[in-house]
């Protein structure tokens, strides 16, 4: 039986950015392009349930930078630490002098280097803290910051592989779906989950969407200067600024 790109799409986006023992039936540009259009929702899914998670941890007593750590830790677990990864090596790349043949090669090294780790510890030590300090503030505002955060976290996968931009290398996530997204996705998808959270999060939702969305813009079109393209560590690295960018707003 032959699967269509938008089932195959919607398996893909589950089975290639969480845990979930799901079974992709197919993986190709098409199946790619309509992943990266729906896995926001995944995203909003996940981060509602960090959520959740540290609120009923701060609820039950734990100090809120714990409670963030516990659901922090929980959400690199669901991703199998897939964005944190891309963030590191695209840190690691960026940090070195070189081509952009000499800085994927560093971006490929299994080796943790020094810009790898200090953005690590920065990153996740702001979302820690700030969705720990949504979690003092209760169940709705931690689930729908959580929501936010990685909802928007994974729109920017659809500007990353936006039309007209292309893949760094022939192999990997970027060849697979660099320039198959319409440019308006990623903007829509930051209007309707701002807009979306707004009712709770009140102003600090249309902020934190315009400051992510600055930060990526920034960081993406730096990452294609130095490497020719965008490559899959650019997608994790861009998904994690603005998890960080948003939780960090929306604390406030």
């Amino acid at each position: 039986m032959t699967v269509g790109p938008l089932r195959g799409g919607l398996a893909l986006a589950v089975a290639m950015f969480t845990v979930v023992p799901l079974r992709a039936p197919r993986i190709d540009r098409a199946a790619g392009g309509v992943a990266l259009v729906v896995v926001p929702v995944v995203g909003v899914v996940l981060g509602a349930g960090l959520g959740a998670v540290a609120a009923g941890l701060a609820a039950a007593g734990a100090p809120g930078l714990l409670a963030g750590l516990v659901a922090i830790g929980l959400g690199a677990a669901a991703t199998r630490g897939l964005h944190l990864d891309g963030l590191a090596d695209l840190a690691d790349g960026l940090g070195a002098h070189g081509d952009a043949a000499r800085t994927l090669a560093v971006m490929r090294d299994p080796g943790v280097g020094a810009f790898a780790v200090v953005w690590l510890i920065v990153v996740l030590g702001v979302q820690a803290a700030a969705l720990g300090a949504l979690a003092d503030r209760g169940l709705l505002v931690a689930a729908v910051g959580g929501g936010l955060a990685l909802g928007l976290g994974r729109a920017t996968f659809a500007w990353v592989a936006r039309r007209g931009v292309p893949a760094a290398s022939p192999d990997g996530l970027g060849a697979l779906v660099a320039g198959t997204q319409p440019v308006w996705v990623a903007p829509a998808w930051f209007v309707v989950l701002a807009g979306a959270a707004f009712p709770v999060l009140g102003w600090r939702a249309p902020v934190a969407g315009v400051l992510a969305a600055v930060v990526v813009v920034l960081v993406a079109a730096h990452a294609r200067r130095r490497l020719g393209g965008v490559s899959g560590d650019v997608f994790g690295a861009c998904a994690e600024l603005a998890v960080t960018v948003v939780l960090g707003t929306a604390c406030l």
